[in-house]
């Protein structure tokens, strides 16, 4: 799974899981030591200590979030007739709310039982509210921030000096939709304020590509006139399958090219990188290479 496809929800279920695996090594319950008794042999239980307990709280909101997880890597697998990611979301409520009705009925709870409530009640409100709130849809990883690591001024990974990231001997990407002659269509066109390549071969192929791609009066380029090119996306979008499945057989990441073959009113037929082919309904700001 490519990173750059988790959001900033999965962000949160990730870090309230771990914290939810760890609570159930802490005290499941606290108490009050005798003055004159020695209780420094006295272990307090923790939940794996409680078969129940650690499968119906702290395990069960563990493994929600495994389901949320993978469900972003095999969008549409389903499990029981639910989605992964609905079935994830399932596990994650009845966790919180089996540690909500335990910790009401011990009397004194220790610190595993406390810490493993508030996990699972961020891990629920997370896995809840992720695909709702704005700013939880929102990448984990911006695309357009600067590589991790990369001082004093050195390019990230995948860059030339002066060109666009990622595309090998691209130039600075032009969005989809510009118009012939500002980059549109072809990888390594010159952009505005550069000069042209000065081998009369190039030119004449560019000359030709533009005019290719030059809509026909009274509506879009014919499809024999397509050429495929490279492409990423500003936001991870979903890839249906050219079957017209509602269901999405891909996800299309951030900061990763793929290849546009075919286009089909709007909508293109985009191929990763594993060979998968589908529709792209939404085209809205791609970044053409």
């Amino acid at each position: 799974m490519n990173i750059r496809s988790l959001t900033r929800g999965d962000g949160v279920v990730i870090g309230a899981a771990v914290v939810l695996f760890i609570a159930s090594f802490l005290d499941f319950s606290s108490y009050d030591c005798p003055q004159g008794v020695d209780c420094s042999r006295f272990d307090s239980p923790n939940a794996w200590d409680s078969l129940g307990l650690l499968m119906s709280v702290f395990l069960a909101g563990v493994i929600g979030a495994a389901l949320l997880i993978v469900s972003r890597a095999m969008p549409g697998r389903k499990v029981v007739g639910l989605d992964l990611g609905q079935f994830g979301v399932a596990l994650t409520v009845f966790a919180l709310w089996t540690a909500f009705w335990t910790i009401l009925d011990v009397n004194n709870a220790g610190a595993g039982l406390i810490l493993g409530l508030l996990a699972a009640l961020v891990l629920a409100a997370g896995a809840v509210a992720g695909p709702l709130v704005p700013a939880l849809k929102a990448p984990l990883l911006s695309p357009s921030g600067p590589a991790q690591g990369v001082q004093g001024g050195q390019q990230p990974y995948g860059a030339q000096p002066g060109q666009g990231y990622g595309f090998p001997g691209g130039q600075q990407q032009a969005p989809y939709g510009a118009q012939p002659g500002q980059g549109y269509g072809y990888p390594g066109a010159p952009q505005q304020g550069q000069p042209a390549q000065a081998d009369p071969a190039q030119a004449q192929q560019a000359q030709a590509q533009a005019q290719a791609q030059q809509p026909a009066q009274g509506g879009a380029a014919p499809a024999g006139d397509f050429t495929p090119f490279w492409f990423a996306v500003p936001v991870a979008r979903p890839l249906y399958g050219e079957d017209g499945s509602p269901n999405p057989i891909a996800e299309l990441a951030p900061g990763t090219w793929y290849l546009a073959v075919e286009q089909r009113g709007q909508s293109l037929i985009a191929q990763t990188q594993d060979g998968r082919r589908g529709v792209l309904q939404d085209t809205t700001g791609i970044q053409r290479g």
